[in-house]
This record gives structure tokens, C-alpha cells and sequence, in this order.
């Protein structure tokens, strides 16, 4: 077998990155009485594949949370329905729940992919759910379900009443309440059912305010927050990531209780600052990147973490930032993950506002990391490769290798370990090929991976950086059949790539020669 080269040192980028309808007339007293066979707990039905097609038909409105037992979210969302639920008694609303970690069939056959899913479904209809947002609290719920079987006459109130005593109102002042505004406000209002609303036509409230008619007014124990001009381009949603942005503070302290309202944020791109709170230069730098938050608002969220505080440790470790190194700034867009680093000790406004401009235009670079390369790292049948030697070893021109992308802490990667090792045996005798895995929560993927963790990656023969990625059954034999179908068609291309490199490198010593012929003549 062929040895593998030495790689340089050159670090790769990054991946790794972080409820139904309402209330009205009661059942008749048939319908009261609990379903035997959908156990009840707290009047909430259990229900499981058997038993859900019945509850659907018994119930005109079923608000069901598919949810997974080991999620911290999920318990809590179970209690807002064990509230809401008693809450609901004798209404046409029933509230249950599906254990996906047990019922993998419905929740593959209802199209079930989250695990805090909540859906209102309505007159049988098993096929057009209402998605309900995630609520904080039985409150949530019991307003979700009024507001939606309600009107935006419904949200018509004496504002002044309740202006000083809600932490955070939603107030819309519209001249026209016949018009079109009313309703894209109102529809705002049944998807955040944690916030409060409230429509006026009182001058005095928007003449306090120094405001123009049809605008939305966010205001916090009297104080205006932001106020959002409608227009007729305005819809429901331009709305919603308004308020939602709006209703945080410029700066949010990463804790237990923000993490969701962090995490379903429309602002996708997130600044975060990781410090040192009992620091001595704690509240210089806190100050700093505050002062910089307010011109990114719509564009990056701005997060601190205390490094000093022990719960905060998985979020440390996803970025593998360690309590000696804050305070320092990241940047993440939850949508590819990649993470980039603030490159400078300086934290002043001026420093962390140029760092999110570079990276909203794109001239910022991502933060690459790896583990050091392990001892031996290449003698053993699976190839422990780390991020500075991943690209050397995975496309190599003349090495065909299967690389295992996994997660230390997943029991699903590893149950693949071995399986791995078996493939490094069955293939340990083929000349230029290699078995090797990879930590992907230490070492930056400078590579766009497809799925979740454990992902199983071919890289074939070939000049070109081709990655492809296996999604078969994983069993030896099934590995190798794969195996050999790729490097069948990566040997066909390479006689093309070899034809292509061939041209090409007669083509620049035929130019090269017509240079210096050029240059003999001008001499």
C-alpha cells in the first residue's frame, strides 16, 4: 500500500454551528367522557399511530406536540399543554401529544421533522395542519387559539389602560380601520402570541409619539422602542421579523431562558461576544459592543456569553472557545455555520462595527481550526485526520479515500466506528486507497456537508476536488460496491483530466516559446 504524503500546514474553513384553534361552544356530554383507548394524562391524550386516525375523527379541533422525551424544550412545552388543557376542559379543543422517539412511523407518515412540532388539526383533515408557534407557556396557547378564532375587532382597546402596565405592547394606529393594514396587524398578532396588541385611534397616543397615522408603535412600559411605517408593500411577515427583532434588547445575554428566543430569531447572522463578566474590563467591552449593535439591528443579532458561567459550557464547547481565551467575538450565520473570528485584541465600537461590515459584504475570512496532528496518525488501518490534513490526504490526485465525518458524544457515529474498521480490513490490500474519519466538532470542514452527523464521504482519484456522498446502507459489502462504482467512473474522467493537463501545459510552452521568440526579435 501506498504511504501517504506528509501534509503542510494549512487550516481549513468552518462548519460546525446553533401553539390551536378556539374556544367555543362545549362538547356534547358523549364527547366529554375519555377515549379508553387514548390514555389521558392531565387531559391531555397520549396518543400513538393506532389511535391518532381516532382521535382525529372524534375531535373537530386535535392540537397535538410531537415531541421527543430527552428535549429540555419539550418538557416544557408538555406543561404549557398540561395548563392549557385544563384550561380547555368542555371546549371543542383537545389537546395531545405524539412521542416521536416511539412513533417513528407517524411522524414519517404525517411529515413530522422537528422535535417540538405543534399542530392544530381541524375537522379531520389530516393532510393541512396549523402550525402553531412554539409557546412560552399555557398563556401562549390560550392566546394563540382565541386570537385565531377571533378578529382584529378583537384587538380594538382602550390602549391607555394598558399602556403602562405590559412590558413590552404592539400598538397599532391606523385611520382607516376598514383597511387592508388591520389585517396583515391582526395576523401578526395570532403568530406571536407571547406579545401583547392593541389597535387605537386615539390622536393622543400618536401625537405624544410625534407619529403619522398607519404606523405600528413598539413601546415598553410607555417608552417607544421603534415605531414601523406601514405600507402597501408591508406584509404579515415583513412585520413579524420587525417586531420579533424589536421586542429583544440591541444586546441579549446567552442564558437557559433566551437561548429559543436567540435560536428562532429571523436575523440569521449572530454576533456573539464571549466574556468574562467579573472581568475587570467586563463592563468597558460590554459597552462597546452594545454601541456597535444598534446599526446592525435587522441584519446581526448581538449575543454575549459568560464565560465564567458553568451552564454555558456546550455553548463554549460547540465553538470550542476555552474561559482563558475571552473575551473574543465570533460571528455564525445559522444557516451554514460558518463561524468567523473578530482578528484583533482592540474590542472598541469602531473594531467590532468594521468586523460585521467585512462580513456582511463578504471580505471577511473564516476562522479555521484543527486538532494537532495525532502521533501516527497514518499507520493505523482508519487514518485519524484532523483539519490541516484533511484537503492534503482527501484530495490527493492519486489516492481514492473514504473519510467518516463524526461526533464523539453521538451513539450514531459511534456505531459506525465499527464499521469502519471493518471496511479499513476489507480494503487494506488496494494500492491508493485509505479508510480514514474525522472529529468533526474539533477540526473547521472547509466543505459544504450534506445532513447530519455521522456522514459517510467518498474522494475520489481526481484533480478536481470531488466529494461524494454516500447514503446507502452500511454494511461492508455495500461500502465496497459503492466503493468500486466510483472509482470506476473517477477513472474514466481522469483519463480526460490527464488529456486536459496535457493541452494545457503544451499550450503555455507553445506560448512561452512564441514569448521568447518575441523577445529575440525586439533584441
Amino acid at each position: 500500500m501506498k504511504t501517504l504524503p506528509p501534509p503542510p500546514l494549512l487550516l481549513l474553513g468552518a462548519t460546525a454551528f446553533f401553539c390551536l384553534c378556539a374556544f367555543v361552544a362545549a362538547d356534547q356530554q358523549a364527547e366529554r367522557r375519555a377515549d379508553k383507548s387514548s390514555p389521558e394524562e392531565d387531559a391531555v391524550l397520549q396518543l400513538k399511530k393506532g389511535t391518532f386516525k381516532r382521535a382525529l375523527k372524534k375531535y373537530k379541533q386535535l392540537l397535538v406536540h410531537f415531541y421527543a422525551p430527552l428535549s429540555g424544550e419539550g418538557h416544557r412545552i408538555s406543561a404549557a399543554f398540561e395548563g392549557a388543557a385544563a384550561e380547555l376542559q368542555g371546549s371543542e379543543v383537545k389537546l395531545a401529544v405524539v412521542d416521536v422517539s416511539k412513533e417513528k412511523d407517524l411522524a414519517k407518515e404525517l411529515n413530522v421533522t422537528g422535535f417540538a412540532t405543534i399542530r392544530l388539526y381541524l375537522s379531520e383533515d389530516k393532510l393541512n395542519p396549523v402550525t402553531c408557534p412554539v409557546p412560552q407557556n399555557s398563556a401562549s396557547i390560550l392566546t394563540w387559539l382565541k386570537r385565531r378564532s377571533g378578529s382584529a375587532a378583537d384587538l380594538i382597546a382602550d390602549f391607555s389602560q394598558s399602556e403602562a402596565s405590559e412590558e413590552l405592547t404592539v400598538v397599532g394606529f391606523f385611520q382607516d380601520l376598514n383597511h387592508e393594514y388591520i389585517q396583515i396587524f391582526y395576523n401578526a398578532a395570532v403568530d406571536l402570541p407571547d406579545i401583547n396588541f392593541a389597535v387605537t385611534q386615539n390622536d393622543d397616543v400618536i401625537t405624544k409619539y410625534g407619529l403619522t397615522h398607519d404606523v405600528v408603535l413598539l413601546l415598553k412600559k410607555s417608552k417607544l422602542i421603534q415605531a414601523y411605517k406601514m405600507t402597501p408593500q408591508t406584509s404579515k411577515e415583513m412585520l413579524i421579523i420587525f417586531i420579533t427583532v424589536y421586542q429583544m434588547d440591541p444586546v441579549t445575554e446567552y442564558t437557559g431562558q433566551s437561548a429559543t428566543q436567540i435560536l428562532t430569531s429571523p436575523v440569521l447572522n449572530h454576533a456573539l461576544l464571549f466574556v468574562n463578566k467579573s472581568s475587570p474590563g467586563f463592563k468597558e467591552i460590554h459597552s462597546a459592543f452594545s454601541g456597535a449593535a444598534d446599526a446592525f439591528r435587522m441584519k446581526v443579532l448581538f449575543v454575549w456569553v459568560n464565560v465564567d458561567e458553568p451552564r454555558n459550557g456546550r455553548m463554549m464547547e460547540y465553538f470550542r472557545v476555552r474561559a482563558f481565551e475571552a473575551p473574543l467575538i465570533r460571528l455564525v450565520n445559522l444557516t451554514d455555520h460558518v463561524t468567523y473570528h473578530l482578528p484583533s485584541e482592540t474590542l472598541d465600537v469602531q473594531t467590532i462595527k468594521t468586523f460585521c461590515q467585512s462580513y456582511l459584504e463578504g471580505k471577511a475570512k473564516p476562522k479555521m481550526q484543527s486538532e494537532p496532528m495525532p502521533e501516527g496518525w497514518d499507520q493505523k488501518p482508519v487514518k485519524e485526520l484532523v483539519g490541516m490534513t484533511l484537503e492534503e490526504v482527501g484530495f490527493n490526485p492519486n489516492n481514492t479515500v473514504f473519510v467518516l465525518f463524526y461526533l464523539p458524544y453521538s451513539a450514531a457515529s459511534q456505531a459506525v466506528f465499527p464499521l469502519w474498521e471493518e471496511l479499513a480490513e476489507a480494503l487494506k490490500d488496494r494500492a491508493g486507497v485509505f479508510v480514514a474519519r474525522i472529529d468533526a466538532s474539533a477540526n473547521d470542514i472547509n466543505m459544504s456537508m450534506q445532513g447530519g452527523y455521522p456522514s459517510l464521504c467518498l474522494f475520489p482519484a481526481l484533480y478536481a476536488e470531488r466529494v461524494v456522498v454516500y447514503t446507502g446502507k452500511r454494511t461492508v459489502k455495500d461500502l465496497v460496491k459503492f466503493l468500486d462504482k466510483e472509482m470506476a467512473k473517477a477513472k474514466k474522467d481522469r483519463v480526460k483530466e490527464d488529456e486536459d493537463r496535457r493541452n494545457y501545459i503544451e499550450a503555455a510552452k507553445a506560448e512561452d516559446a512564441k514569448k521568447a521568440n518575441k523577445t529575440k526579435d525586439e533584441l
